[in-house]
């Protein structure tokens, strides 16, 4: 047997195998004699079936068994022992004067390789958000605790502080729902106008245009589908059913002791510095997220590579659940080919600098993660052996194993990028983040 590479250029490669019928035939022939042993055909004794009958029914089939078991191994192995870094997996590349009834055979397999390339981290500074609670948003954030643990009255009126429940109608959309809303929420000043000074068993008529401030909101209160929420300009009844107000809980230490840490909190003072302090933490992790999105499309747009595209999209092509015509193999790729180049600039920073995930840090990661939930279901102090029995059966999940493992590498590569990338911090509230970020 006989393996050489042929480079066809950069990215491309062909490799050809070359098998002899020595390289099979010792094999082919212990099979054939194990089927005679096991033969019981009519007319024969069991064993002694005539050879050249086994052969005839059973020789080419064993024989292509045998030589593709063959040509698995031998191709695995010399991409091994080579280490060749290739892309997708080799494809049979066929010839059409190929016959199964030659003795020797050459086969030939396409190979699509990883290119090679630096990493420049220092090309432009990222912007690294430091996100800030103002003072409105934290001032909301203590009423709505009061509103959460104050108590309900009800009112005669409907006024800008009022909670409204009623049944929303439309015979043409077929909207028939119950819902309740605070006032607040009516986004058009022609529309609060319609509702202000209402009581229990009115019946007003609202334009759903512009209703409330957000789609996605109206589509649960009127009970309308996602496609049908977006753009809804159509007449709806309201009839009231009921009309409160939340009177609001009063800021003492009985309300504090609730929300928090027995005497952790005494006064508003206190509790907005924890708010706060809580925001806080929240929004380091959306900024961490911004900026490891920030650093991988930074990577992505300034380290330059070509890829072997005609090879990728054969290759998609002939491993996809549905067959694919050239056209769509090139729109598949086009929509692929941004994660391939940040898996190929992620995989190459992590090696060089030793930052793959070893199977003992994956387990000691599901054992933090699992206290984090238990926690959350008051079992504070779960035993080792219960961590690692549930950590096993976790990690049997290949789904949820790289699940963890993905956000393991990811806090590995924060922490790195963090270290190495030239970054610029900006202090911002979380209002003027969510714009500029998010746009």
């Amino acid at each position: 047997m006989n393996i050489t590479k042929e480079n066809i250029d950069k990215l491309n490669a062909i490799i050809k195998i070359d098998i002899a019928e020595k390289d099979y035939k010792e094999k082919v022939d212990t099979i054939l004699q194990d089927y005679r042993k096991k033969s019981n055909i009519p007319g024969f004794r069991k064993g002694q079936v005539p050879m050249g009958m086994i052969k005839k029914q059973y020789s080419k089939s064993v024989m292509v068994d045998e030589i593709n078991k063959l040509l698995q191994e031998t191709l695995n192995k010399y991409l091994t022992e080579e280490k060749l870094d290739i892309l997708g997996n080799p494809l049979p590349k066929y010839n059409d004067d190929f016959s199964w009834d030659s003795k020797d055979f050459t086969f030939e397999f396409e190979l699509g390789l990883a290119p090679e390339f630096k990493i420049d981290l220092q090309k432009k500074a990222i912007t690294h958000y430091k996100i800030t609670a103002d003072k409105k948003m934290l001032e909301e954030q203590v009423v709505n605790i009061q509103e959460r643990y104050g108590k309900m009255k009800a009112v005669d009126v409907i006024a800008k502080t009022s909670n409204v429940t009623g049944t929303f109608t439309n015979e043409e959309k077929a909207i028939d729902k119950k819902s309740t809303f605070k006032f607040e929420k009516i986004k058009g000043k022609s529309q609060q106008k319609e509702l202000l000074g209402k009581k229990v068993g009115d019946v007003v008529e609202l334009d759903t245009k512009k209703l409330f401030e957000d789609d996605h909101f109206m589509q649960n209160i009127l009970g309308v589908s996602h496609e049908d929420a977006h753009g809804l300009d159509i007449k709806v009844t309201f009839t009231i059913d009921d009309i409160t107000e939340t009177e609001l809980a009063e800021l003492n230490q009985e309300l504090f002791d609730k929300m928090f840490e027995k005497d952790e909190v005494k006064s508003k003072k206190d509790m907005i510095a924890k708010l706060n302090e809580d925001a806080e933490k929240q929004f380091e992790q959306q900024a961490d997220q911004q900026l490891l999105n920030a650093v991988t499309e930074s990577l992505i747009a300034n380290t330059k590579f070509d890829l072997p595209a005609e090879f990728l999209q054969k290759w998609m092509t002939a491993t996809g659940e549905n067959p694919l015509t050239p056209t769509q193999a090139k729109e598949q790729y086009a929509e692929a080919e941004k994660g391939l180049r940040y898996q190929l600039i992620e995989g190459k920073i992590a090696k060089e600098n030793n930052l793959q995930v070893t199977f003992e840090e994956l387990n000691a990661y599901a054992k933090e993660f699992i206290k984090g939930q238990m926690a959350q279901y008051g079992n504070m102090n779960p035993s080792e052996e219960e961590l690692n029995g549930i950590a096993q059966r976790v990690l049997s999940n290949q789904e949820e194993a790289k699940r963890l493992q993905d956000q393991l590498v990811s806090q590995k590569l924060l922490t790195f990028y963090k270290e190495n990338v030239k970054l610029k911090e900006k202090k911002i509230t979380f209002d003027k983040f969510v714009k500029e970020v998010y746009k």
